[in-house]
């Protein structure tokens, strides 16, 4: 029978150990070929290989790119190649400190295995064209060199911020001087404000000067370079495409710079990392504030205020995935990294490497670029990873949230550990890491089980080994799988779980003396957690659609509602419950409920022998019936006041017959 995958392991010169059959079954290969120096002395051996029709897959990601020039040439050779994808085995399981177990680590790159036959998700793609128009922002001096390095590749506009000597007039670069009030937009698109422009003027003889004072003037750019050595224009600025911010405190900026700006013309491929459904975002409702845990964690500001909904802006979108991780209602999804296949993930990581082990592994999560060197520099020099530790990476740590921290204890894992790369993701991590954390008090575990660590961690063991719950069916969406794997952690809870302020999850509380049960909660709701009574005045709730965005807050004229940040585990928390309701008020002309009691005789009491209308008047009586007994007592009554004269009989032909 002809093989249709073949995997090619390798003991780096025989610095891991590797059991070739279990890694065969755990990559569903057919064969499986296993040397000790596949890209040097024994190379033919993936030759071999590459040069047939099987899918191959290569148990190396040090030496991925040599393997992929290798399928190149033989393709350019032959005319054909065979498929070819590799994988990291060594650093992130194969190497580690001389006592660890084997079976943790033949475990783990069988988990590492399994899950790199799930299908990568497709992200969308879209064109960005850029002209190749640079500005160029900063002092005369660095402005001029900054020019000159860049000429020939870019249009460019220098915007000088001082009186700096300008000894010749160039040809190749435009000048100005002005201050840069305001700064928007990514690669192919920025839009520049300026105070106070001058024109250069290049006639003339001596010292060059300036045109006329513009107060305040607009220019658009594809590429722009800022060397004012202030604050960068954006946030996150190192995340903003087409955006070159210089640090004064190092040398060769200008060149660094300019080798990377000189690039950005042409036509570029942007990945549309977000998916938006505004139907199910709880931004706002008829202008009232509600749900901003989006708009306060964007570390580039590409999401802003849209109405009732956000929009998030692509161009200036660098794929982090905090929005996704906060958003209470899965209205942002990430196109790169879902959250299903994140769940799927750790689910076949957990599940393999227990198989091997018939332990509960820890989890990593790392990012691809950075966390990936850390882990690789600490596997070669280091201790490596600890043997039950299972890496798992990303493109953006930011990416993950307490529903991916929940997701990964229903799998199975004991711990889950964050490697952040910098103090901004640890920001940017803190109030998910927070709730989880408080999830895993109340359902009486340690908090340590959730947190971001340095890479001089990663070697170390456990604080905490066994497993939190049996693994659980991880199907449904963020809140769901959290709610599951919360409840079976627990075991039983009687009380809800107290949460930080803000949590997603919670009940609302109604002040029931202040309530007029006007209902304009249920009316604005944007999760239907709010509901009326079809039958009588009443505001029910269900706990666990509530997404505590603060429009029902916000609405409210009376102030009555306050918000409660919880998780209730108990089934009562999936059906509606009364929060407040009273007895219609019954009306004195037909009978019919309507309104409700306590404010019809709250307006009675104020209005009787206390208003001129009301006064020695059956007024009163007026306020106690139904629309339509209203109509027709102030129509037909004795003394209504818009009562019509008696309508005349209609003569018939008999009267005309009689008269």
């Amino acid at each position: 029978m002809t093989a249709n995958k073949t995997l090619l392991l390798c003991s780096c010169d025989k610095t891991q150990a590797i059991d070739p059959e279990s890694l065969r079954t755990a990559a569903a290969a057919d064969q499986v070929f296993a040397v000790d120096q596949l890209c040097v002395g024994e190379m033919s051996k993936a030759v071999e290989h590459l040069s047939g029709n099987t899918e191959v897959l290569i148990a190396c990601g040090q030496q991925a790119a040599l393997f992929e020039r290798l399928g190149e040439e033989i393709h350019a050779e032959t005319g054909r190649s065979a498929p070819l994808n590799t994988i990291d085995i060594r650093d992130r399981a194969g190497w580690s400190s001389p006592d660890a177990d084997p079976r943790r680590l033949n475990g783990k790159q069988a988990a590492l295995l399994a899950a790199s036959r799930l299908p990568a998700p497709m992200a969308p793609a879209k064109t960005i064209q850029s002209d190749g128009v640079c500005c160029i922002v900063g002092p005369t001096e660095q402005a001029v060199r900054m020019a000159e390095l860049v000429q020939d590749e870019l249009g460019v506009t220098c915007v000088v911020s001082d009186a700096g000597p300008i000894h010749l007039p160039s040809d190749q670069y435009d000048m100005a001087k002005g201050k840069l009030a305001s700064a928007r937009g990514a690669l192919g698109n920025f839009k520049l404000e300026f105070e106070q422009l001058q024109a250069l003027k290049p006639a003339g003889r001596g010292t060059l000067g300036f045109g006329e004072v513009q107060a305040t003037a607009r220019s658009e750019c594809d590429v722009f370079i800022d060397l004012r050595g202030g604050e960068p224009a954006f946030p996150s600025h190192e995340k903003r495409n087409g955006y070159f911010w210089a640090d004064p405190a190092k040398s060769g900026e200008l060149e660094r710079i300019a080798l990377t700006a000189r690039e950005r013309v042409g036509e570029f491929e942007k990945t549309v990392y977000f998916n938006l459904e505004e139907s199910l975002c709880a931004h706002s409702r008829a202008n009232k504030p509600g749900c901003t845990r989006c708009l306060d964690v964007c570390p580039t500001e590409a999401i802003f205020s849209f109405g009732d909904t956000v929009q998030i802006d692509s161009d200036v979108c660098a794929g982090c995935g905090s929005c996704a991780a906060v958003c209470p209602t899965s209205a942002v999804t990430m196109n790169e990294t879902p959250f299903e296949a994140i769940t799927k993930a750790v689910d076949v990581l957990a599940r393999t490497y227990r198989e091997h082990t018939q332990e509960s592994p820890r989890l990593v999560f790392h990012t691809m670029a950075a966390g990936g060197d850390a882990i690789a520099e600490l596997a070669r020099f280091g201790d490596g990873l600890a043997d039950d530790l299972i890496p798992l990476g990303i493109e953006h740590v930011d990416r993950i949230g307490h529903a991916e921290m929940m997701a990964a204890f229903g799998a199975g894992f004991a711990e889950v550990l964050i490697l952040a790369d910098r103090d901004t993701d640890r920001e940017a991590l803190a109030s998910e890491v927070e709730l989880a954390q408080a999830m895993l008090r109340g359902a009486h575990h340690s908090s340590s089980r959730v947190r971001v660590v340095g890479a001089d961690e990663l070697s170390a063991a456990g604080e905490n080994a066994a497993r939190v719950s049996e693994p659980v069916l991880l199907v449904g969406g963020r809140r769901d799988i959290t709610r599951v794997a919360v409840a079976a952690m627990a075991g039983k809870v009687d009380e809800p779980i107290a949460l930080p302020l803000g949590a997603p999850y919670g009940e609302i509380s109604i002040d029931s003396d202040k309530c007029t049960l006007c209902l304009a909660c249920v009316s604005l709701c944007p999760t239907g957690a709010l509901t009326d009574h079809p039958d009588r005045p009443e505001v029910q709730f269900t706990e666990n659609a509530c997404v505590q965005c603060g429009v029902c807050e916000s609405t409210c004229p009376e102030t009555a509602i306050s918000l409660v940040s919880q998780l209730n585990l108990s089934k009562e928390a999936l059906s509606p419950r009364t929060l407040h309701g009273e007895d219609p008020f019954e009306c004195i002309g037909c009978g019919r409920p309507f309104g409700v009691a306590s404010t019809i005789n709250k307006i009675v009491e104020k209005l009787e022998n206390q208003h001129w209308m009301y006064t020695n008047s059956d007024n009163v009586q007026l306020i106690k019936m139904c629309d339509d007994c209203r109509v027709k007592a102030q129509y037909h009554g004795d003394k209504a006041p818009m009562a019509a004269g008696q309508r005349p009989r209609v003569r018939t032909s008999d009267d005309y017959l009689d008269s």
